[in-house]
């Protein structure tokens, strides 16, 4: 049953977007972008989020500047030690660099300089909103901050985020070029996000359409654009893609998308869901061997599968 809160909304909408579409559609713009509390919810939520503030704890804190925004970067191994890969990892909407620590931590293990950041509105960073955009400047202003990445991994938007930068899909913001590239319950284009959003607030279709146009706008690319298996098939850089086929924030046709792809290796997490799925330490195992290896990166597809041996548990 709907909350009062979204009943209240969806009136509203529905009142203010017949005859005000267009003011309809930037307050719905503004809620679209509102970022999710940031205190953790239920005891398991607060102690991942107590663990991977530990982890975080032997990682070097570095705020960037990022429009108006002040980004929150953490690295680890960043000695400066000749011959150190370079990673860098973003994290999903609602989510921060503590949630997903566990895997920035066990790739920093390898030997390699690990940067992790809070996106705007999450974590330690600023804010109370987030776009792509947004997102794709912080993974710019990161790479312009601490130098070329070997390889970019990211999990849910951050994933998707993280394919838009390094496809240079937005115009004026630049680009990241990292060797290699995995994403983890990723999703691989976001026309699905507006239709289940302006179906859960009640847009009337009208306003629908304006809240994409001004999406399109802020962005300065078309919802076409936000194709993610389009820009690593024009990028052919080896492609790691990690999903749980029972994915209930993500569906799994997102990930098999990329099947048929020559630079693209699908492995199956099963059993993880969508968010143990990124602490989880075969899933780690499998990211830090595909990031380690030299060898030319060959399509196929297999399956990690639940180690029981997630860092969540």
């Amino acid at each position: 049953m709907p909350s009062f809160a979204l009943k209240v909304t969806r009136f509203g909408f529905a009142a203010v977007g017949r005859p005000l579409p267009g003011t309809a559609a930037r307050l719905a713009f503004r809620l679209f972008c509102l970022t999710p509390s940031r205190r953790a919810r239920g005891d398991k939520a607060r102690a991942m989020e107590n663990a991977g503030k530990e982890r975080l704890s032997a990682a070097q804190k570095i705020a960037l500047a990022v429009g108006r925004s002040t980004v929150m970067a953490y690295r680890f191994n960043g000695d400066g030690k000749p011959g150190r890969p370079r990673y860098l990892v973003v994290h999903g909407w609602g989510s921060s660099a503590a949630y997903i620590a566990a895997l920035p931590a066990g790739l920093a293990e390898t030997g390699a300089e690990v940067v992790v950041l809070d996106f705007p509105g999450h974590g330690l960073s600023s804010g109370r909103s987030l776009n792509m955009r947004q997102a794709v400047e912080a993974i710019v202003a990161a790479e312009k901050r601490f130098g070329h990445f070997d390889a970019a991994v990211g999990h849910s938007f951050g994933g998707a985020s993280m394919m838009l930068a390094a496809g240079g899909v937005m115009k004026g913001v630049g680009a990241i070029s990292p060797s290699k590239l995995v994403v983890i319950g990723a999703p691989s284009h976001i026309h699905w996000l507006f239709d289940d959003f302006s179906r859960m607030v009640g847009l009337p279709p009208r306003v629908k359409a304006q809240l994409i146009r001004q999406a399109e706008t802020v962005a300065g690319a078309s919802l076409d654009d936000f194709d993610t298996v389009a820009s690593a098939a024009r990028l052919g850089t080896p492609l790691l893609v990690v999903h749980a086929e029972e994915d209930k924030e993500v569906a799994a046709e997102h990930a098999r998308r990329f099947e048929g792809l020559a630079t693209a290796r699908l492995e199956w997490a099963n059993g993880l869901g969508h968010r143990r799925i990124v602490s989880d330490r075969g899933v780690i195992r499998t990211i830090a061997g595909f990031l380690a290896d030299d060898g030319r990166q060959m399509r196929g597809t297999s399956s990690v599968g639940n180690t029981g041996d997630d860092a969540a548990a």
